[in-house]
């Protein structure tokens, strides 16, 4: 392009500044115009005879993609038809966007199909029925360009397949958007009933919809939630939990991370759980035979995990039935019915064990002391005691047992005098 000159006193532009006058620059941009319009012109007779070739193209476009791709066959004839849709708006597209390449034309082509044709064909067939369709076009390009465009066309119809494909994309991640969000108010609900105690019918609707049908038995672990984003942490958490083999699923109850495991606790799964939540205690509970008696775990992992700082020294994780005293003693009556019938029914059965637990007990969890204040031999003493052991599970010779022995006893004491 020619030296330019100031439009106003023909003068060389330099001499108006250092980038000239506007009005030179203005001439120059012109220019550039005005060659961009002649060469969108030059492949007008191309564009219109794609505009008339553009539902035999769709039409070889669906042929070829029933050909070659065993999947579209096996489509249903609904949904062949809605790919079909998609082929002709495309090519409509591009006629469209060959005359106004700047215009908004790519994006509504996925439009004429219904959103669940989403959830039908992959990203990965999208992009086999978009390459197909490129084909289809760039070997009609031949045919379909007036003598001197078929560059210019050829290029042209790649061009718009990279607009196509990004379009595709955009759907596509905008749909995986829209089920990650209801994936994430599906659990939130799910974990809100459990919590709650929902009806087991509401938490099967709920475990369905999410596509989480367990088989086996069910476990339910709660602590602090760890810090981080809401999804973040929970993808994290499952992901870990598959690592180890368990099919889980997790969600957040206020700061309380709530995780639903579908297996028993193995050894080497129990100490894994510690490291999902925030430092603090970690409580499992019960673990259940199905998602109906499920609620019950939770309840039971959450009455603990709230009296959980009344024993400073509990393992971590600690099961839920390890804090039935604390959890007795904080008013959850299935733990005091726990103690009852677990611990106190079966010792009040057998009086001189039960007499000679309490004695012992009073007498500071001393087995001499035990055997002068009951006149018994003090061997006679110890094997009571490791009968309350075979009976209950708890030995009254440990420290943690015989706490759980006299909230027990206690407990059942003021249920019998009820």
């Amino acid at each position: 392009m020619g030296t330019l000159r100031c439009c106003f006193d023909g003068r060389r532009a330099q001499t108006c500044g250092p980038g000239g006058c506007g009005l030179a620059l203005s001439a120059s941009l012109e220019s550039l115009y005005k060659e961009r319009m002649t060469a969108r012109r030059g492949t007008a007779a191309s564009t219109k005879r794609m505009e008339k070739a553009a539902g035999r193209l769709a039409t070889s476009a669906v042929q070829r993609m029933s050909d070659e791709l065993e999947w579209f066959r096996e489509l249903a004839p609904e949904h062949r038809s809605w790919v079909g849709l998609v082929a002709q708006s495309a090519i409509a597209a591009f006629v469209k966007w060959q005359q106004a390449p700047e215009g908004e034309v790519v994006r509504p082509v996925f439009g004429v199909a219904p959103r669940a044709l989403a959830r039908v064909v992959s990203l990965q067939q999208t992009v086999q029925l978009v390459r197909v369709m490129v084909d289809v076009v760039e070997e009609a390009v031949p045919d379909l360009a007036a003598a001197g465009e078929e560059a210019a066309l050829r290029e042209g119809v790649l061009r718009f397949s990279r607009e196509i494909a990004f379009a595709a994309a955009q759907v596509y991640a905008s749909a995986a958007e829209e089920r990650g969000a209801w994936h994430a108010r599906s659990r939130a609900l799910l974990v809100e009933g459990l919590v709650r105690g929902d009806p087991a019918e509401v938490l099967d609707a709920r475990a369905a919809a999410l596509g989480w049908q367990p088989a086996g038995r069910l476990v339910v672990a709660v602590g602090g939630a760890p810090p981080g984003e809401a999804e973040i942490v929970l993808d994290d958490v499952e992901h870990r939990c598959r690592a180890l083999g368990v099919e889980s699923l997790a969600g957040l109850h206020g700061e309380r991370l709530v995780v639903l495991l579908a297996a028993d606790p193995e050894p080497k799964v129990v100490p894994a759980l510690a490291e999902l939540f925030a430092p603090g205690p970690v409580v499992v509970g019960p673990v259940v035979d199905s998602l109906a008696e499920v609620t019950r775990s939770a309840r039971a992992a959450l009455s603990a995990l709230r009296v959980a700082p009344a024993w400073p020294d509990a393992p971590r994780p600690v099961g839920a039935d390890e804090l039935l005293p604390e959890r007795a003693l904080d008013g959850d009556v299935e733990a005091r019915t726990a103690l009852v019938e677990q611990v106190h029914t079966p010792l009040a059965a057998d009086s001189p064990v039960f007499e000679t637990l309490l004695r012992y007990l009073g007498e500071g969890r001393s087995v001499e002391a035990t055997a002068r204040a009951t006149f018994l031999h003090a061997n006679t003493v110890r094997y009571r005691l490791r009968k309350v052991a075979q009976t209950t599970g708890y030995d009254p010779l440990e420290p943690r047992a015989a706490y759980v022995l006299q909230v027990a006893a206690t407990l059942g004491r003021l249920a019998a005098a009820q």
